[in-house]
């Protein structure tokens, strides 16, 4: 594929740039075609994203309807049609502002007053329309080939909430028609799998006005998370992890102290007691540091894992909310690790061991991004460059392959991130490993060594899941609510064939809640097929029990499996001593 450089100079496109190149090439044909349509629209930003591309227009009082997307995608192919040639050139900073003014880009020539005033500035033309654009792109409109207007949202002028709200009109564009239709197959079946409407359908969760970001678990959805919870604790209790509950709301100092104030306040709640500022948590840490730093500490007491599943508060913008992905109020599965210097490899080593073993429980392969210093972090050069270099070693003695994201640690540490695979090939960041040499700093925290000296420990902070919310979202789409029974929210669930059956059928019901199985029965006047579809097609039942006269008779049960259209029959016994070996086992 060749492409126009901002220079002139037309060259192959590198492979790994090719799709990057298209979609921003696309975003601005977008941007034609919405110029051609509404005259009035004035442009802001329009980047190329990981499977698109988006434009950011102002639109004045215009609300755009699924019509228009509609015609501004059948615009976009008319622009390609025309093969219009895409040409750059470039303008000085002052003569760049003065175009832009002058064809009513007041957010263009907003952001150009952000550049050197030495600055030249490059434009690409493609037929009436021009755009500030640094390149590359490709030739002509008609080089772009498989595209598609996916919808639009709200977008505020360089995303501060103080600006003019903007119209964002997203799409997708890959080099070839079959990749377009592959993903089209893809994104409709993650619809299918969206968790917010499986939940509902479930009836594992919901959201309110009344509390928005804030999500409500409802008795199935409660069960679910609790399954969760009963696995979380199994497998740190077996790992030498103590379990701690710290304070919801913690005194502003505190915060102070261990540097979220500074760096993390807008995205914290707080308030007024007793005349002083308290912050509602939005981290567990520097609970976990008191629960520490209450007592004194041998070198022998190290490593000390502390873990807590701790309720935390996040202020997220109304507009970024998304079913449980992004919400205001989260469970985070924590731990926090004090430990020497020395003890560092091994005790990342098992960390990932551990995380391995969760996602390996779940079906999922994922890959690992090691993230470095950020330009707002704590700390000295000496101890960023020891934490990174444990992280590192640690990595490496595992023979593990990893990225480097430089610049995207946390503030107090570098991380190790996981980055999970779903059954539809998404990728989701859940777990993370952070080597923290500051907060123990911050809090003077000390261990006593082998000659009786005080001595500084060191800090990991890690989670599994990532929040229990985000990831009770993420196994409902990739198990399309199909939970193994271990996790399923109701286990079994007894369908009658007629009231003659319903005392069978309560002392079917009463044997399996006495062997801790979590079942429902259906006594409801409807036809046995009905209920069967309903239960296995909505509810998602792992197994649904078909009682009539001939199972009371004969004291057995007739299962139906959530994945098959066949009924086995087996006595009562013998169904509850197979199910509770797969639910013991987490199968």
């Amino acid at each position: 594929m060749k492409v126009i450089y901002n220079n002139g100079l037309v060259n192959e496109c590198p492979k790994a740039e090719e799709h990057h190149i298209l979609r921003h090439t696309a975003a601005h044909i977008l941007a034609q075609a919405v110029k051609r349509l509404f005259p009035h629209a004035i442009f802001a930003y329009g980047p190329a994203t990981e499977n698109g591309f988006y434009y950011d227009v102002d639109l004045g009082e215009t609300k755009l309807s699924d019509g228009d997307l509609q015609a501004i995608e059948a615009e976009m192919q008319k622009i390609a049609e025309e093969n219009i040639a895409i040409k750059p050139f470039v303008l000085s900073r002052e003569e760049a502002i003065a175009i832009m003014e002058s064809r009513g880009e007041k957010y263009k020539a907003a952001h150009m007053d952000d550049l050197p005033e030495n600055a030249v500035i490059s434009f690409y033309r493609q037929g009436e329309y021009i755009d500030m654009c640094t390149g590359p792109h490709l030739c002509n409109t008609k080089a772009l080939k498989a595209f598609k207007i996916t919808g639009q949202s709200g977008a505020y002028w360089k995303n501060d909430k103080n600006n003019k709200m903007l119209t964002r009109i997203k799409g997708i564009a890959f080099s070839s028609q079959k990749e377009l239709e592959d993903y089209l197959k893809l994104f409709e079946e993650a619809k299918k799998r969206d968790h917010r409407r499986i939940g509902k359908e479930m009836g594992l969760f919901m959201f309110r006005d009344e509390a928005s970001g804030f999500p409500f678990f409802l008795p199935k959805g409660t069960a679910l998370k609790n399954a969760l919870i009963d696995y979380w604790r199994d497998i740190h209790t077996r790992e030498n992890y103590a379990e701690v509950s710290t304070p919801m709301i913690m005194h502003r100092a505190l915060w102070e102290t261990s540097g979220h104030w500074e760096h993390y306040k807008n995205h914290m709640y707080s308030t007024v007691i007793d005349e002083d500022t308290y912050c509602i948590k939005p981290m567990n840490c520097p609970g976990s540091v008191l629960v520490y730093g209450s007592q004194p500490h041998s070198y022998r007491d190290l490593p000390l894992r502390i873990g807590e599943l701790g309720l935390v508060h996040r202020h997220e913008l109304k507009g970024a909310l998304h079913g449980l992905f992004r919400v205001r109020c989260f469970t985070q599965d924590d731990a926090h690790i004090f430990l020497r210097r020395e003890q560092i490899t091994t005790e990342i080593m098992n960390i990932v061991h551990l995380i391995n073993e969760v996602y390996s429980k779940f079906g999922f392969t994922y890959f690992m991004e090691l993230s470095t210093r950020p330009d707002d972090s704590m700390g000295s050069d000496e101890d960023w460059e020891a934490a990174t270099n444990g992280l590192k070693q640690a990595l490496e003695k595992l023979e593990l392959p990893y990225t480097i994201n430089e610049g995207d640690g946390a503030f107090y540490g570098p991380k190790i991130d996981f980055h999970l695979e779903d059954s539809l090939g998404r990728t989701w960041q859940c777990g993370t490993i952070q080597l923290d040499f500051q907060m123990p700093q911050n809090f003077c925290l000390e261990y006593m060594d082998e000659k009786g000296e005080k001595q500084r420990p060191i800090m990991i902070h890690r989670v599994c899941f990532g929040s229990m919310e985000r990831f009770i979202g993420i196994i409902t789409e990739h198990f399309a609510g199909k939970f193994p029974i271990w996790l399923a929210p109701i286990q079994v669930k007894i369908l009658l064939v007629s009231e003659k059956s319903a005392d069978y059928g309560n002392k079917v019901y009463t044997a399996l809640r006495k062997a801790k199985i979590r079942c429902e029965i259906d006594s409801r006047n409807e036809k046995i097929g009905y209920m069967i579809r309903e239960a296995q097609f909505i509810d998602r039942i792992p197994y649904m029990l078909i009682l009539g006269q001939k199972e009371a008779e004969g004291g057995t049960v007739s299962i139906r499996s959530r994945d098959t259209s066949k009924t086995e029959t087996m006595t009562l016994d013998d169904f509850i001593s197979t199910i509770t070996a797969k639910i013991k086992n987490r199968i």
